[in-house]
């Protein structure tokens, strides 16, 4: 993938290395939140809900103050792996905000959290177990850059596009929000609906995010042409890799459909070539269908 022909964008924290805030634990403390988030990755519940239930029984966050020094900032800034997010993320920014003028309307960008270990967030203190997500409280992307490691060496994907698909997935989330479709899915929940299951609407909306990152990444090799040889069937193993039913049957023999938050293998990987092929945010109404 030939991500330097991007625009890096500008709104990336870098929190690496003691830079900003880094999180001190409080509370239920950051020991026991990773062991909650890993149990919830693996065992099918979403880590957003887990990282908001928790966030609302801690104390007040804690965080300590860092300063960098200007060679410790320098050496962040020149970080090939910050920069190949910057431009996966400036690419997002220039994409939807095309599509949002062409509506009359205009795209706020989210800011990209990068952090090493554990994070502050509007949602809660996180580790990094929780893996990349997006918190709508502060509309902030949140990734530990251990976890692209973790996804070749443990799940099974990987790979520069499928890095890229992760990222733009997280923003499928910042659209979402902006669109008021996580306003519904969370007021559905306050008013006692099941919205886990192969058929409820955490899947439906994560699927929905799925596509949103393949609309993008289709307008994104219109402009670009970075697209290389196995560059495709990387992000569609990363999607495959990351099904609920693969992650359930990995790690606990079985697949509990009841218990689904993000959608099946298959259905990852097709919501996200659904929006490649047809570059169409109207194609990714997964909340129209009877079945997703």
């Amino acid at each position: 993938m030939k991500w330097q022909r991007a625009r890096q964008s500008q709104n990336i924290d870098d929190r690496r290395g003691g830079g900003r805030a880094a999180a001190r634990a409080g509370g239920v403390g950051i020991g026991g939140l990773a062991i909650a988030l890993i149990a919830g990755w693996f065992l099918g519940i979403n880590p957003a809900e887990i990282l908001s239930l928790l966030g609302g029984m801690q104390g007040p966050a804690a965080s300590e103050q860092t300063a960098s020094t200007p060679a410790e900032e320098a050496a962040r800034a020149n970080d090939p792996r910050r920069q190949f997010v910057a431009a996966i993320l400036g690419d997002t920014e220039d994409v939807w905000g095309q599509i949002f003028q062409q509506s009359g309307q205009q795209y706020p960008n989210p800011t990209l959290v990068l952090f090493e270990g554990a994070v502050n967030s509007a949602c809660g203190q996180a580790s990094s177990a929780v893996g990349p997500f997006y918190c709508p409280g502060d509309q902030q992307v949140y990734i530990d850059l251990g976890f692209f490691k973790e996804m070749q060496t443990r799940l099974g994907g990987g790979g520069d596009f499928a890095e890229a698909y992760v990222i733009a997935h997280e923003v499928g989330h910042h659209l979402q929000s902006l669109t008021g479709v996580s306003r519904k899915v969370n007021d559905a929940r306050r008013r006692g609906q099941d919205v886990e299951g192969d058929n409820g609407l955490l899947v439906r909306q994560e699927l929905q995010a799925d596509c949103y990152a393949g609309v993008w990444a289709h307008h994104a090799q219109a402009r670009h042409q970075w697209l290389e040889e196995g560059d495709i069937e990387e992000a569609l193993n990363t999607a495959s890799a990351i099904g609920d039913d693969r992650l359930q049957k990995q790690s606990r023999g079985q697949v509990t459909p009841d218990a689904f938050t993000h959608g099946t293998s298959e259905q990852r990987v097709r919501w996200f070539t659904a929006g490649f092929r047809s570059g169409q945010i109207q194609s990714c109404d997964t909340f129209a269908v009877a079945r997703p």
